[in-house]
């Protein structure tokens, strides 16, 4: 709660929820629809800002109801195609995105930092229990 309080304070974006993430040491805020330009500032001020007050890197991730959505926000910046949800015979859920082909690093990440960034909200919010990049 206080890292969600800081946040909005600072930024006036309306926050939905904050993932503490430790093995990445960052912090992911999901925001209310349409509030990602205020949440991240001017040319990224108030991330930088909390970055440098918390110790930590921030993140920040629109939210969506819809899972394919959400799970699109999640990826950004790099360019999504598509996003399918598919129940497997074990009972797991699988999302299956389809990346701009230019982007598929993005999507990963270094050491497969972003697409855990996926993962962790797909599982939170929709409890999807993994997604490919393909």
């Amino acid at each position: 709660m206080h890292f969600i309080t800081l946040f909005e304070s600072l930024t006036g974006a309306t926050t939905r929820d904050c993932i503490v993430d430790e093995r990445w040491n960052r912090l992911i805020f999901i925001v209310k629809p349409g509030d990602m330009g205020l949440a991240i500032g001017k040319g990224g001020i108030n991330v930088k800002r909390l970055k440098r007050m918390l110790g930590k890197n921030i993140e920040v991730v629109e939210f969506s109801e819809i899972p394919e959505e959400f799970i699109k926000h999640s990826l950004s910046p790099a360019r999504v195609r598509s996003v399918k949800i598919t129940n497997a015979p074990d009972g797991r859920r699988i999302a299956y995105v389809t990346i701009e082909p230019n982007d598929k690093g993005i999507a990963i990440g270094r050491e497969g930092k972003n697409i855990a960034r996926a993962r962790l909200i797909a599982k939170r919010y929709f409890d999807i229990d993994h997604v490919v990049v393909v």
